[in-house]
């Protein structure tokens, strides 16, 4: 069976892009092979994790252009270059418009730190989604691990994992446990899950 050829999308530090190095490494990723990263932003740390590990990587800066319909297209145009058959959006900061996503049908997968449909949606990224939860005062959040459609945080869910919220929990330290105990444990399994299916379709 011929690996899945997986392009990781990323804007910032990359520890969710650590999880999936670490997991192709070891093992838990063995149906895929992450051979791209690409950044939304130039002088990132997830692109130094990603040259660290050997992986090719590239930068298609969002501010670099006007419309977003270029910035997606030009996004397309470096996956095609690269065959890409299974995106992963890693802490990836931009929303991807509907022809983008019409391409990839069920090949694009990301991770939400909460368990969907609760506090997700458009403006719910980052430490808001923790806020929101600890203000709501639910004791128990997650993370979910979706497909990837025009509706944000709209696609079918592959994956959950619940995290129980403790007494004291600030969004800070409630966002550390969701991405320790949920994000990096599902991320990996769903990519491999995904991975397989399109490696056995091949």
């Amino acid at each position: 069976m011929t690996p899945t050829n997986i392009a990781v999308l990323v804007s910032g530090g990359g520890t969710n892009l650590q999880a999936l190095i670490d997991a192709e490494k070891s093992g838990i990723i063995k149906s895929g092979k992450i051979s791209l990263v690409i950044s939304s932003k130039p002088g990132v740390f997830a692109l130094e994790r990603a040259e660290k590990a050997g992986i090719k990587t590239a930068v298609c800066e969002r501010k670099a252009f006007a419309d977003k319909k270029d910035f997606d297209n030009a996004l397309l145009k470096l996956l095609e270059e690269n065959g890409t058959e299974l995106i992963v959006l890693a802490g990836f900061m931009c929303i991807l418009g509907k022809e983008f996503t019409d391409k990839y049908p069920e090949r694009i997968i990301n991770i939400h730190p909460s368990l969907i449909p609760s506090f997700c949606g458009a403006g719910f990224y980052g430490l808001r989604v923790h806020e929101a939860a600890l203000s709501y005062g639910v004791k128990v959040t997650g993370a979910t691990v979706h497909f990837v459609n025009e509706i944000p945080d709209g696609g079918r869910i592959i994956m959950q994992k619940a995290v129980y919220i403790e007494d004291g929990d600030t969004p800070e330290i409630l966002q550390k446990r969701v991405m320790e105990q949920a994000e990096w444990e599902i991320m990996p399994l769903a990519c491999e899950k995904v991975a397989f299916d399109i490696a056995s379709k091949k």
